[in-house]
Parts: C-alpha cells; sequence; structure tokens
C-alpha cells in the first residue's frame, strides 16, 4: 500500500493546560502572583533568584523563605512540569537525551551536548562549551516525511514553563558536573528539538525572553546563543523580524527548488521558497545576525550537485554580503524510513560546489547518531513499548 502523506497541521488539539509555573511569568506579574498568596511581593525576587540563579526547585534549599510558606510556594507557583523517564548517552557521556513526560502523560525530548572534552573527561585545551536542543511542541504538524517527529503528528503545544524548565534543567545538570568536562555553563539553546518552534509563537518568544534575560530575572543566556528554527512560517519571520531580539534564525529549506520542496517540507505548498528566502534575508538585514540554512541531505533525493548549484544561486540572488550560511545534516534515518543519508562522494560534491559560488557552508557534526539522535526517535520507542 502507497504511503499515506501527513496532512500540515496548523492549530494544536486541545489538551488540558499545564498548571500555572513561577517560568510562565514575566518579572512584573512575579509580584502580583505572590501577593495574591498572601506574602510580601519581595518574596518574587527571592523566587527568582533561587529558580533562575540557583537553578533549584526544591523548597528545602530556599532557606531565605520562612519555613511555613516554602511548601505552600512550592505547590501554587512550582507544580513539577518535567518527570524525569530515561536517557541515552553516547559520546563517552558529552551526548544526552532526556526523555520527558509532562502533566498529561505528554513525551518530549531534550538533547543536552558537551564539546572541547577529550575522551579521559577532562576539558580539552580551548576551553568546553554547551548545547541545548530543546522542544517547543509534543510532535510536530508540519508532517516532512523524513522526520520521526513530523510522522508522528502534532500532539499540544508546550507551555512557555515547560520549554524553560528544560532550559533550568539543563543548567542544573551542567552547574553540578553530571556531564563530562566538570561544572560548566550552557552557552546555546537552539530550538531545534521537536515541533515547529514559529506554530508556538507566543510561548517560544517569552521562553527566549525568559531564557536571555539578564538572572535573576531570566537564565542569562546570551541572545546570541540562541537559535530559533522553522520550516518557513513567512508571517511568523516577518514577526519575530520586529521583536528586537538578536537570535539567530535558521531555515530548514532542504531543497532550492519549489517541485521538490512541496514533497520534502509539506508548509512550501504555502510559501513558496523564494518567499521564505526573502524573509529569511529580511530578518538578516534587520538583525545583522547571520542566518542558518539548514539542508538536510538525503540519497538521491536533493543531494545532485545541480541542486547544490541552484541553492547557490538562490541565497546569492539576494546579495553575498555574508548574510547566510549553509549548514549540511547528514540525515539521521529513522528505523524503517526509505530515506537515508547521502553517499560521502555526494556530500563532498555538494560542499565543494556551495564552495565554488562562495556560499559558506559547514558539514553538521552528527552527534547521536548512535543513541537515535534525530528528534522524536525516543519519545516514539516509548510510546511503542
Amino acid at each position: 500500500m502507497a504511503d499515506v502523506p501527513m496532512p500540515l497541521t496548523f492549530a494544536a488539539p486541545r489538551r488540558g493546560k499545564p498548571p500555572r509555573h513561577f517560568a510562565d511569568l514575566m518579572p512584573d506579574e512575579r509580584a502580583a502572583a505572590v501577593t495574591e498568596l498572601g506574602l510580601p511581593a519581595f518574596r518574587a525576587k527571592q523566587l527568582s533568584n533561587h529558580y533562575y540563579e540557583g537553578l533549584s526547585v526544591d523548597p528545602t534549599t530556599w532557606t531565605d523563605i520562612p519555613a511555613a510558606q516554602r511548601e505552600s510556594l512550592r505547590e501554587a507557583l512550582f507544580p513539577p512540569l518535567l518527570t524525569y523517564v530515561r536517557d541515552v548517552s553516547c559520546d563517552n557521556g558529552a551526548t544526552v537525551k532526556t526523555l520527558w513526560k509532562l502533566h498529561d502523560g505528554t513525551l518530549v525530548e531534550s538533547v543536552l551536548m558537551r564539546y572541547g572534552v577529550r575522551r579521559d573527561g577532562t576539558p580539552g585545551p580551548n576551553g568546553v562549551r554547551s548545547t541545548l536542543c530543546v522542544s517547543s511542541q509534543a510532535g510536530c504538524g508540519m508532517a516532512c516525511p523524513f522526520c520521526a517527529t513530523g510522522q508522528g503528528g502534532l500532539q499540544r503545544n508546550l507551555s512557555t514553563a515547560e520549554i524553560v524548565d528544560q532550559v533550568r534543567a539543563a543548567c542544573a545538570a551542567l552547574a553540578s558536573g553530571e556531564l563530562p568536562g566538570g561544572p560548566g555553563r550552557l552557552n546555546n539553546v537552539v530550538f531545534m528539538g521537536m515541533g515547529e518552534p514559529m506554530a508556538n509563537y507566543g510561548s517560544v518568544l517569552k521562553s527566549v525572553r525568559a531564557i536571555t534575560s539578564p538572572a535573576p530575572d531570566g537564565l542569562g543566556i546570551s541572545a546570541r546563543g540562541v537559535t530559533v528554527s522553522t520550516v518557513g512560517l513567512v508571517p511568523r519571520i516577518e514577526q519575530l523580524t520586529t521583536e528586537g531580539i538578536p537570535v539567530t534564525l535558521a531555515v530548514s529549506l532542504h531543497a532550492p527548488d519549489d517541485e521538490l520542496r512541496d514533497t520534502l517540507v509539506p508548509i512550501n505548498t504555502r510559501w513558496k521558497v523564494d518567499e521564505v528566502v526573502d524573509a529569511a534575508w529580511r530578518y538578516a538585514e534587520t538583525t545583522k545576525r547571520r542566518v542558518s540554512i539548514e539542508y538536510a541531505l538525503i540519497k538521491d533525493i536533493n543531494d545532485q550537485a545541480w541542486r547544490a548549484d541552484r541553492l547557490a544561486n538562490v541565497l546569492q540572488a539576494r546579495g553575498d554580503w555574508g548574510w547566510v550560511h549553509v549548514n549540511l545534516i547528514p540525515l539521521n534515518p529513522t528505523p524503517g524510513s526509505k530515506w537515508t543519508a547521502s553517499r560521502p562522494e555526494d556530500e563532498a560534491e555538494f560542499v565543494r560546489r556551495l564552495e565554488k559560488h562562495g556560499v559558506p557552508v559547514t558539514v553538521r557534526d552528527t552527534r547521536g547518531r548512535e543513541i537515535d539522535g534525530a528528534c522524536g526517535q525516543l519519545a516514539a520507542s516509548e510510546s511503542n513499548r
């Protein structure tokens, strides 16, 4: 029987909302939430210190708050959002994928990656950096046929706090030295986990503000260390352009021609390649931040040399002033899928063609391949147990 394409889904199914959490609140909302509980407003600042700077959700450590108030504050403002299910690791423990269960039983994943660690677990000569790949939806409605998450459909949007708490948990794991390389800080957050971030725009933008606000109002991660990806929701790219937050925009293009992209990235039936690239160019022009073009290389599908030439032409038609960088991704195939990674020689020729045209290009480090690194695979395997 022929494969039946998944439908595009923009509106997330309405499911039980997670309880309100401190991380859902902007700084000016926190004092009001505390006073609603009959407590002085200054307790909000103390809670911000504990959550965003101390990375703590354990009320027993909140020693500057009277013991009689700690549990009521935890119950009202710090309900458990992420319950650890299990994790898998590789790269000598420097890459860890964690499966989380949300309040309604929904499963999501995050992946924490440590770079610059020697095989013996000690920091390398150039220092250690860490990146977290975070989920913004449970599942995804964009229906890309080669993506494990897309083939699972969209279950629901994540709340702001469910996104932020993935980041806080990673910060806490690094601070406590749980990964090789010793205690450290989280440097980068990439919205490239489960889901289409731009389809959950409100929660994603609020979470970006919480992630990038200086401690103790937020986690204090530089906006330049945050990447928001999209398959090409043009109106949301245009909206992000106006927000004044200099995050990196990553566009999952995967094909330079509409005929193929209509199949690989079904959102292309609504916003074509030129519209998506134009919106990305305007983002770069306004923010002065270089845009990343994500391109998963798929054997005999989109890896032909002529497509590399065409990709270069599409990008350089907007100018060659350094506004764009191509990030080639060797496809991490999902079990049973007909889609697989390009041959090494085809990948090398694709790179050569882009470089010949003067387009900056790198091939992504294939971290996590042996632990089903493509987002959605761990959640899918858990659901099938």
